[in-house]
């Protein structure tokens, strides 16, 4: 753990998060790569699980976390070695949702929010068109006010989430004669009359979709609109250092990933004798992506650290981007290497790193636009107006986090308020604990007066009252345990809302979720 960035709770949210996806994600990839499709049903475990809307208020069921659970959430999205998998969510949770988060209207927050957080909804960020990409002022895609709609002409291309999602916010001109100052943010729903969709083939990102979006006279309600007209092309700007902060953690920990699966193989690889890890060429080649890695890393938290403090820094997030995803294709080229033909191979992981990270010096600006940024703030002298930034991302607060997602608790119909008997805990949860993996250790509940302890050290679980001393201690009111008990609240989310209090053993807290899941 590094704890210059990280708290306790961050790891636990890491360990969470990681079996989760180990669980529910990781053994389906070779599937949903081979369908080009992965299933809606995924992102709504994930929201019930409250992996989503990390740094969403919690007015609209976010967590309000601050910005280094996103930079976990991505790190984790990094090591399932699946760029299509990654980007689903992370097109969603920061790339569009934060504009209806920062500027849109109470109406579009309470009708778009809760679905993206829940995983029930998603949506995509329509910019790129097939006559204009970087060059956002030039788009074509027209909505001209009548009355009370706007009429949508125009197509959009390179679409992530343009199949399958729900809706996009769309880039659109409602002024052509303003040039920049005509663009506006419209919310089209990809169920409007008048909206086609034409799935397109890639390279990479297998497992998710991209679209060509065409808009023939499509009417959008008024109330559709993000923020004013006329200023989209100024929320771009702003949300664009956002878009490309959240894929550096993915980018870091997919090469950290790649080392790992090729130093396993390079110890197993017999040539000439002996194993190829020690041949000198190849060990130095690891040693110095190792370092590369390392240092964009250290780059990638600083960069993050910035942006929670809330530091408008275009200069280091496009040399961040331009540094990391570069590296990205040099990591996977070098590491397809080490497993010679086998590297060629689909059922290796590397043939799919190497398809997926070549989009990386495309998306979220090209590698040819971050160097123009930087050359004209070093060589040029020009300089970049902090703009408000969007929600994303709370800024950390001094002591421990007591933070967020509001979770509706009912308590059992057997019980009255938080005053459930001790006979009804126990059994409620004997079952449970009996079924769940045995802890290795002890762990005790203390509910005001009241103590709730389970033996893990054997074959089984065992759940007794007695007020032993255990490794782990977790303080909880009675009407919150019976929510745990009863599947009403996620121990994810009790411990990150400060619902329950972890005395001892960070590594039996980490275990709560098997236990309630």
């Amino acid at each position: 753990m590094n704890s210059y960035y990280f708290t306790e709770e961050h790891e636990l949210f890491r360990q969470s998060l990681r079996t989760f996806l180990e669980k529910e994600a990781i053994p389906n990839i070779d599937k949903w790569e081979e369908e080009r499709r992965t299933p809606r049903d995924i992102w709504k475990k994930m929201g019930d699980m409250g992996f989503l809307g990390l740094s969403y208020p919690e007015e609209y069921g976010g967590m309000d976390l601050d910005f280094f659970y996103d930079v976990v959430f991505n790190e984790e999205l990094g090591r399932c070695n699946s760029g299509g998998f990654a980007i689903t969510q992370q097109v969603v949770q920061y790339m569009s949702g934060p504009y209806i988060l920062k500027y849109g209207s109470d109406a579009l927050k309470k009708k778009y929010l809760p679905g993206i957080i829940a995983g029930e909804l998603i949506s995509s960020i329509g910019i790129t068109e097939p006559g204009a990409g970087s060059d956002v002022q030039n788009i074509q895609t027209k909505a001209i006010r009548e009355g009370d709609h706007y009429i949508v002409n125009g197509s959009k291309t390179f679409i992530t989430n343009g199949v399958y999602g729900d809706f996009v916010i769309a880039v659109v001109k409602t002024d052509p004669s303003q040039g920049a100052k005509g663009v506006s943010l419209l919310v089209i729903e990809q169920a409007m009359e008048g909206v086609s969709t034409r799935k397109l083939k890639k390279l990479g990102w297998h497992s998710s979709d991209t679209a060509e979006l065409s808009f023939d006279n499509v009417k959008v309600p008024v109330e559709n609109l993000v923020g004013e007209e006329g200023r989209g092309f100024y929320y771009l700007m702003n949300g664009l250092q956002l878009e490309r902060i959240c894929g550096l953690p993915a980018g870091i920990s997919a090469m950290e990933s790649a080392i790992e699966k090729s130093l396993q193989y390079m110890s197993e690889r017999q040539a000439f004798g002996k194993s190829i890890n020690r041949f000198q060429v190849l060990r130095h080649r690891i040693a110095q992506m190792a370092s590369e890695i390392e240092a964009a890393k250290a780059f990638t938290y600083t960069c993050s650290k910035m942006y929670q403090d809330g530091i408008y820094d275009v200069k280091l997030c496009s040399m961040a981007k331009l540094l990391v995803s570069e590296l990205s294709e040099k990591v996977a080229t070098q590491c397809l290497q080490f497993f010679g033909g086998y590297g060629f191979m689909e059922e290796y992981p590397m043939a799919r790193m190497y398809r997926d990270v070549r989009v990386g010096t495309i998306g979220g600006g090209s590698s040819e636009i971050m160097r123009g940024i930087i050359a004209k703030m070093l060589i040029d002298d020009v300089g970049y107006k902090a703009a408000p930034r969007t929600d994303i991302g709370k800024q950390a607060s001094s002591g421990a986090i007591g933070l967020s997602k509001k979770v509706s608790a009912s308590p059992s119909p057997n019980t009255k308020g938080s005053a459930a008997s001790l006979d009804t805990l126990v059994s409620g949860i004997q079952q449970q604990a009996a079924n769940a993996q045995p802890l290795g250790k002890t762990l005790k509940f203390d509910m005001g007066g009241q103590q709730l302890f389970i033996d893990g050290t054997g074959d089984a679980n065992v759940v007794t009252t007695k007020d032993d001393s255990a490794d782990c201690t977790v303080k909880v009111t009675m009407a919150d345990f019976q929510a745990l008990v009863s599947g009403n609240l996620n121990p994810m989310s009790a411990f990150m809302s400060g619902k329950i209090q972890v005395d001892g053993d960070m590594g039996v807290a980490m275990k709560l979720q098997n236990l309630f899941g």
